[in-house]
């Protein structure tokens, strides 16, 4: 099995097909999952896919002393990576993923729907002032119509960013085709392809409202 290969019908996606994956996003849509662990399968999800979605990080040799000898090893080079949650929902991936990368900076977008223009608008963004020089981990658990995914990468590279990864755990088709026609620069990594949306825009089979369970809102 090849694990976080490029899906063949969506260039832009890589399902992270990890058994533990597979696992623990089978918990995540049980309905009888408590608050509590669904945020902890939240927090381990994330912090696996963020270990595939990292796996072309550039490195550079450094010299380190062993208890035993000099030897060369490895340190993480170039770009400084950020993690960007989308609120509320994406919060729930961001301890995960900083005890992968602990020196990771993290900024957030907020997001609403204009009831008028039905475009999503930024209520909150802030990200590190060197964006142009960073590298961004985009999280929000759901990839349902796309559109505030899409945008919020807009915000981003407003803000300076030419280099853009969105994780979520769960993807609808129709949003990954959103995210690969308004972002086609933009690979998506999830932990799960699912069927579809149904009339309300949720996914099916899905898990949900991500926010609402994480938050125990539901």
């Amino acid at each position: 099995m090849r694990v976080a290969a490029p899906h063949p019908d969506f260039p832009t996606l890589t399902v992270v097909d990890h058994p533990l994956v597979r696992h623990k996003v089978t918990l995540l849509r049980d309905r009888e999952t408590s608050v509590k662990t669904f945020k902890e399968l939240v927090d381990e999800i994330a912090m696996l896919m963020a270990y595939e979605a990292t796996a072309d990080l550039a490195v550079e040799p450094i010299p380190v002393e062993t208890p035993l000898e000099s030897t060369t090893g490895w340190a993480v080079a170039g770009k400084k990576l950020v993690l960007v949650p989308i609120l509320r929902a994406g919060l729930g991936m961001v301890e995960g993923i900083l005890r992968l990368v602990p020196s990771a900076r993290v900024g957030h977008i907020g997001l609403y729907r204009d009831h008028d223009t039905l475009e999503p608008v930024d209520y909150y963004f802030k990200v590190p002032g060197d964006a142009e020089s960073r590298d961004f981990l985009l999280l929000d658990p759901m990839l349902a119509t796309g559109g505030s995914a899409a945008a919020a990468v807009s915000s981003l590279k407003r803000a300076g960013a030419n280099s853009v990864r969105l994780l979520c755990l769960v993807a609808a088709p129709e949003g990954v085709r959103k995210m690969a026609d308004a972002h086609p620069d933009v690979h998506v990594f999830t932990a799960a392809l699912d069927r579809q949306l149904n009339e309300s825009g949720y996914i099916l089979p899905g898990l949900g409202d991500a926010g609402d369970r994480l938050f125990g809102t539901r």
